[in-house]
């Protein structure tokens, strides 16, 4: 089902199966995406790298990861554009910045219990309910929908992978670090631009990582570098040399040795390898 409005605003609601499994693999400009697996064993090749989901996981993805679909057996997919919401602009609203979308350098995965399963089976249903609607308050009902959607999947994904003894400053302060190394992390490579950009000491971004996680500032930049290499090795014809050139490396030798260390081979052996890394 698919909502259109006067400004090409859309939101659609798909169930995917092994008919139409290819729908995942479209990109679609400046949309955004949730697929909530349905059955155990749904095999996705994402950014190169494999993923298994089982029932009730649910992942979030954009318009920049590069999707190849090897089985789906059962799943709703729902997705909307930046003219019909946008989390960036409305982020006060929901707090997925930099947690769900733009910020994530593995894909985001919530596991559901029963109790929200529940719950999001009734939205999922008024959703449906709302898109046969065919009166003038149609869009602003199903954008209140979504932002529910929105707000309990962040609740959750903070739950489950947010250490509890951060403090919602101390979150917001990572969400906005985790969003600003999504859009700067071409041009800029070091903790202490993004310190600057906070209006934190480095230190201070040391300290609040290192309660919540095992990941540091500076690895977090160089996970989100890495991720664009893969994909750029991987998806596209450019050479080593533009490709570094693009990630902001003042030479082809000066990437080299930084994905090397990273990935443990050259970026030429990554490219020619026969077989694509497994999670």
């Amino acid at each position: 089902m698919k909502f259109t409005g006067q400004n090409n605003e859309y939101i659609e609601i798909v169930s995917i199966d092994k008919t139409n499994a290819k729908l995942l693999n479209e990109s679609k400009k400046s949309a955004l995406c949730m697929v909530w697996f349905k059955e155990d064993g749904n095999k996705i090749n994402i950014d190169a790298v494999d993923y298994v989901f089982n029932a009730n996981e649910i992942i979030s993805l954009t318009e920049f990861h590069t999707i190849k679909v090897e089985a789906i057996l059962d799943a709703i997919l729902i997705r909307w554009n930046r003219s019909f919401y946008c989390v960036v602009d409305h982020d006060s609203e929901v707090g997925c910045k930099g947690i769900l979308y733009y910020g994530a350098s593995t894909v985001p995965i919530i596991k559901l219990d029963e109790k929200h399963i529940d719950i999001l089976t009734t939205l999922f249903k008024m959703l449906y309910i709302e898109m046969e609607s065919r009166d003038n308050l149609q869009l602003e009902m199903l954008q209140m929908m979504l932002k529910r959607l929105l707000i309990l999947c962040t609740r959750l994904y903070k739950d489950q992978h947010l250490v509890s003894k951060l403090r919602t400053q101390s979150i917001d302060i990572i969400r906005e670090y985790n969003y600003l190394v999504e859009q700067h992390f071409k041009t800029k490579h070091t903790v202490k631009e993004y310190a600057q950009l906070l209006f934190k000491s480095p230190k201070t971004l040391s300290n609040l990582f290192k309660k919540y996680g095992d990941t540091t500032p500076q690895q977090f930049i160089q996970n989100r570098i890495m991720l664009e290499a893969k994909r750029l090795l991987t998806y596209t014809d450019k050479t080593i040399s533009e490709i570094g050139f693009e990630l902001g490396f003042s030479d082809v030798q000066a990437f080299s040795r930084f994905f090397s260390k990273q990935e443990g081979v050259s970026p030429q052996k990554f490219r020619n390898r026969e077989v694509l890394p497994t999670k």
